[in-house]
């Protein structure tokens, strides 16, 4: 069981992702809907997990991953994200961005990244 940040600012996609994680025990922590929101919560909710939007207003999911890697090398973050969006997600893999998921997704295909994350 583990402590789930979800972050997306399109709030029945934040509800997609937090059904499929807490079917399978997890607890959603907290959403946020812009990188500042999730920078500012993973500071003060130090989740297990992120799942993170990479196209946000205010600050996108690489802006936002990126600062929250570097102040916690170990943070554990799932990359959501639009068909299309190759170049960015390997940005993100080589930041250190531990899997991602291309929406739309079957639940299982995200629960499958959270636990390989998570181990």
């Amino acid at each position: 069981m583990a402590r789930i940040l979800v972050v997306d600012d399109a709030k029945f996609m934040r509800t997609l992702v937090k059904d499929a994680l807490s079917s399978q025990g997890h607890v959603i922590v907290g959403e946020a809907e812009n990188g500042n929101q999730a920078v500012t919560m993973y500071d003060s909710l130090k989740p297990d997990l992120v799942t993170m939007d990479i196209t946000m207003r205010e600050k996108d999911g690489l802006e936002a991953a990126s600062e929250i890697l570097k102040k916690d090398p170990n943070a554990r973050i799932i990359m959501v994200t639009a068909l299309g969006q190759e170049d960015l997600l390997a940005r993100a893999i080589k930041m250190g961005v531990k899997d991602f998921v291309v929406k739309p997704f079957p639940p299982e295909r995200l629960q499958q990244a959270a636990q390989k994350a998570l181990s």
